[in-house]
């Protein structure tokens, strides 16, 4: 009996690779694999080596054929999808001439609020790219290259972001796709094309930028001999473009079907996310307006500090992340790498409301509650973005998705469900990104739409779980601290 064609989906994330063996028929998924790399950094910055990525990429589709028992002639596609905003600077041969700065390192603040007086302002930025700079945006991060590394700038004979960095090493062809694009600063969503402005003001040639692959089109070349040989795969299978880590997950969840527009997604990881898919172009300088793969846009909301900066809490309280129990009077502002939203890039931690009846678990669990209504206060700027009144008849009826490590937490689900008081559905499917990368790989294997194809997986289905009374004093009582602190005490 011939093995079923299978595709492969890669999530390249902050930290590690993981690599899905995805049936493509069904959806099915055969197996994953994993490999870390490193992060490094101080004082703001966060940088990784690419070729570690790459290192990965390929220790993760080892193991996932190790598990999935399959040929290599049954592998038909892959896709990659990768941390957003991250710049990768290239030499003459390819090579990274330096770490890549990842989207986490706030050192570009400064160059960030410094373009965002620029061009129009916060509004002009919002109309033209969807989104206005932040220390994230890659093109603050350029901008940051070219004042405190001139050489490495004037050096740069190519410029990519994470996941265009691995498709180029799959493929020999320098190309990206909209939606990772639409959060460089340098990409405009109303136009589909980068952004001449931004590109003229802060001083990077176009030329050194990836084709830009059409929308749908997801196929842009097939796999190489030299790559094919690393993974172990057939050279001149499909490869897709890919697309950012946030898009991919939407593709995933099926969110750019007509059923599920507008519907929010809340995932939990490294940082915390908001989001939806919608037809309608966001520009809410409080968003980053993104568009998405598959044609729709992504409108989201992000943080900085989610299951990393709780994680770390609880090893300073020598607890399980488990351990937690409900703030009380604590509140507990885990700013501990800046923060993006709000944008308080210089920020730290903030612990007020001690008592001598304060336990750890108290404190473990007021680091939960700040992360998780700090991401929560985004959600109805989403909601607005996608046309909807989130103070509307039936809006707090509306499930919302939660992805992402945090996911798999009984207290973080728990503290989702008790701040936001809305139902919560948990998808059957953990690994969101690499599906939807392996989503995009089937669909540049046969021509299919992707959306549609996951949709056809079961794309989304999950267990909700009702709805729990809001716990508006523990809301109330942290999001006063927020706006207190604002940049003040937090700077």
């Amino acid at each position: 009996m011939p093995a079923p064609e299978v595709v492969i989906g890669v999530d390249s994330s902050t930290q590690s690779a993981k690599a899905v063996f995805v049936e493509a028929a069904t959806g099915r998924i055969l197996a994953a694999g994993r490999a870390e790399h490193r992060v490094t950094g101080e004082a703001g910055a966060r940088e990784s080596d690419p070729e570690g990525w790459w290192r990965a990429l390929c220790e993760a589709v080892a193991e996932g054929f190790a598990g999935a028992g399959v040929p290599a002639a049954a592998v038909t596609g892959i896709a990659v999808a990768g941390q957003q905003h991250g710049l990768v600077v290239l030499d003459r041969s390819g090579r990274p001439l330096r770490p890549a700065a990842l989207w986490n390192d706030t050192r570009a603040a400064p160059q960030a609020a410094a373009l965002a007086r620029v061009l129009g302002g916060p509004a002009g930025w919002a109309a033209r790219t969807g989104s206005v700079p932040v220390a994230a945006v890659t093109a603050a991060k350029w901008q940051w290259l070219r004042e405190h590394e001139p050489r490495a700038a004037d050096a740069a004979a190519a410029v990519r972001l994470p996941h265009d960095f691995l498709t180029e090493r799959l493929t020999g062809t320098a190309v990206t796709d909209p939606g990772d694009a639409s959060g460089t600063g340098w990409y405009a969503t109303g136009t589909g094309a980068y952004d001449r402005r931004t590109l003229e003001h802060i001083g990077l040639d176009p030329v050194l930028l990836p084709e830009i692959a059409p929308t749908g089109a997801t196929r842009v070349g097939p796999l190489t001999a030299s790559a094919a040989a690393a993974l172990g795969l057939l050279p001149g299978i499909a490869v897709a473009a890919g697309t950012g880590d946030n898009m991919a997950a939407a593709v995933g969840l099926g969110l750019g079907g007509a059923g599920l527009l507008g519907r929010p997604v809340l995932s939990l990881g490294t940082s915390g996310t908001v989001y939806a898919a919608t037809r309608a172009r966001p520009v809410s300088p409080a968003l980053s307006g993104f568009a998405a793969t598959d044609g729709t846009f992504l409108p989201l909301g992000c943080t900085l500090n989610c299951t990393l900066a709780v994680d770390k809490m609880a090893a300073l309280l020598g607890l399980d992340r488990e351990a937690a129990e409900p703030g009380g009077e604590v509140v507990l502002l885990p700013y501990l790498d800046g923060e993006r939203t709000p944008d308080l890039p210089a920020a730290s931690g903030l612990l007020t409301g001690l008592r001598h009846i304060t336990s750890r678990e108290q404190l473990l669990g007021a680091a939960y509650e700040g992360a998780v209504v700090t991401v929560l206060r985004a959600l109805d700027e989403v909601s607005r973005a996608c046309g909807q009144d989130p103070a509307g008849p039936g809006a707090a009826d509306v499930p919302l998705r939660l992805i992402g490590g945090g996911a798999a937490g009984r207290h973080w689900v728990e503290t989702v469900r008790r701040l936001s008081g809305r139902p919560l559905l948990l998808p059957h499917g953990r690994e969101p990104v690499a599906t939807g990368a392996a989503a995009l790989a089937a669909s540049a294997a046969t021509g299919e739409d992707p959306v549609a194809l996951a949709i056809g997986w079961g794309a989304g289905e999950g267990t909700e779980l009702p709805a729990t009374e809001r716990d508006i004093p523990t809301w109330e009582r942290v999001v006063r601290v927020l706006d207190r602190a604002g940049g003040t005490l937090l700077s």
